[in-house]
């Protein structure tokens, strides 16, 4: 939530303030202060003081309305609310507005308008009657894209008019608020993958469970720990209340990579390949999640998220699943021509579970993507088909030159090599789900075992 106070203008602000208030002036005003001047003028001619009563009245209307909008410009605060701040693509969300007056006076009509991106739809305008002193007017409007992203909300513009249409004063308030639109995440089923081990790690050995007695490395009691887990003799030997430590589960590691390179994806909108691949990869990340796993999101560039301060795969699920649909809304392509980045960083560890995200290959980056194979535990490539996309809408090479069969042949050759060098590669379609092909992943045993090099065993 977002708000600006009142305030009082500047000292040296007065007489700028002044100006812009005249020249807030609407015909109307100006046709009375015209004529109010005319009529004095006449009056002093003339000799009638009638007439110079009347022309200062006319000439001090507008004026005492310029003088009574100028104070209350400062003395209306405005604030706005989102509900939610962040929705993912497709869904809306609403715009609360809240406008308050703290001075003493009642105002005239208020207009308000917001400003919102074009993507985001209209500029919403309210019109409110007057708002008596200390009151508060709520209005809300509705935003919605298609396209994920962040969007800026703001400032709210307010527009002041006395009750007699003399004069209107506009003010801009400095409060922003962003909208984050994060990539739509469908459901995905529950299925057994291969290299979990019960949330506690890739098949690691439950060693504190499985020690002895005399094996147990207590810990000092704390305030709420089960006095059923005191450790007697430990207690006896330190003098002090001693308590069994409790294991320790690992869990499972996974790596979704997503492939964010310009030259493998072709196309634009919320329809096309690369879209698919992102929307994709939150859902994977978010499943996983939800399914105990430790996730981290990373891309061509070598760039991960959580990043290696923050420990790796470490972190609440709920953190790191935030986390990683705000990078995810607002990932874009990347000038990278390779895969090598984020093979180096795979290298510096073996991962338990590798799912992947890719464009177009050609025989160099079929070849990274192989050697990535060897760095995990097990591993689920979704190569998107380009040549059969690229019939969908617009162009496609992928690292090709021929097109045509020849595009089609050679998309279909670099599934095998990543199959022989151990891969569960899914080919992925125009229109096809991903909750579908993540079922079928269930029909199909992952690879554990084979290696580039080695037979090739499974597959889909």
């Amino acid at each position: 939530m977002s708000g600006a106070p009142p305030a009082e203008p500047p000292p040296e602000g007065e007489r700028g303030a002044l100006r812009s208030a005249l020249a807030g002036l609407t015909t109307r005003g100006r046709s009375f202060l015209a004529a109010g001047i005319a009529a004095a003028v006449c009056a002093y001619v003339l000799g009638q003081s009638d007439l110079l009563r009347v022309g200062l009245l006319l000439a001090a209307l507008p004026l005492v309305c310029v003088a009574v909008l100028l104070r209350t410009r400062y003395l209306v605060s405005g604030s706005r609310r989102l509900s939610p701040a962040r929705v993912p693509a497709a869904a809306e969300s609403r715009v609360h507005l809240r406008v308050d007056n703290v001075s003493r006076l009642p105002t005239g009509l208020l207009m308000l308008q917001d400003r919102v991106p074009y993507v985001l739809g209209p500029r919403p305008r309210f019109v409110l009657d007057r708002v008596e002193p200390g009151g508060r007017r709520e209005v809300s409007y509705r935003v919605r894209s298609d396209l994920r992203g962040r969007y800026p909300l703001g400032p709210l513009q307010l527009r002041l008019t006395d009750p007699f249409g003399m004069c209107e004063l506009n003010r801009a308030f400095s409060s922003h608020d962003t909208l984050t639109v994060v990539p739509r995440t469908e459901p995905l089923p529950a299925i057994r993958l291969s290299g979990e081990a019960s949330g506690y790690g890739d098949g690691r050995q439950r060693s504190l469970a499985l020690a002895g007695d005399d094996d147990v490395i207590p810990r000092g009691y704390r305030h709420g720990d089960d006095l059923r887990r005191i450790h007697w003799r430990s207690t006896a030997r330190y003098g002090e209340l001693m308590v069994r430590r409790e294991e320790q589960p690992q869990r499972t590691g996974c790596t979704v990579l997503l492939d964010t390179r310009r030259c493998a994806h072709r196309g634009a909108g919320p329809d096309s390949a690369f879209e698919w691949a992102v929307a994709g990869a939150a859902s994977v990340g978010v499943h996983l999640l939800e399914r105990g796993f430790s996730v981290r999101l990373l891309t061509d560039t070598g760039n991960s998220v959580p990043g290696p301060d923050a420990g790796g795969f470490g972190g609440d699920s709920s953190d790191v699943a935030g986390l990683l649909l705000d990078t995810l809304a607002v990932v874009d392509h990347s000038e990278e021509s390779g895969l090598s980045p984020a093979y180096d960083v795979l290298r510096s560890g073996r991962e338990g579970l590798l799912v992947a995200f890719l464009g177009g290959l050609d025989e160099e980056e079929t070849a990274v993507v192989s050697r990535m194979r060897q760095r995990t535990g097990s591993a689920v490539a979704f190569i998107l088909d380009g040549p059969a996309w690229s019939r969908v809408g617009g162009t496609w090479d992928g690292g090709l030159r021929d097109g045509g069969n020849g595009a089609q042949e050679a998309y279909e050759e670099r599934l095998g090599q990543l199959r022989e060098a151990g891969w569960t590669a899914v080919p992925v379609h125009p229109g096809d789900t991903l909750p579908r092909l993540w079922r079928e992943l269930d029909g199909a045993p992952l690879r554990v075992g084979a290696r580039p090099g080695g037979p090739a065993g499974g597959g889909r």
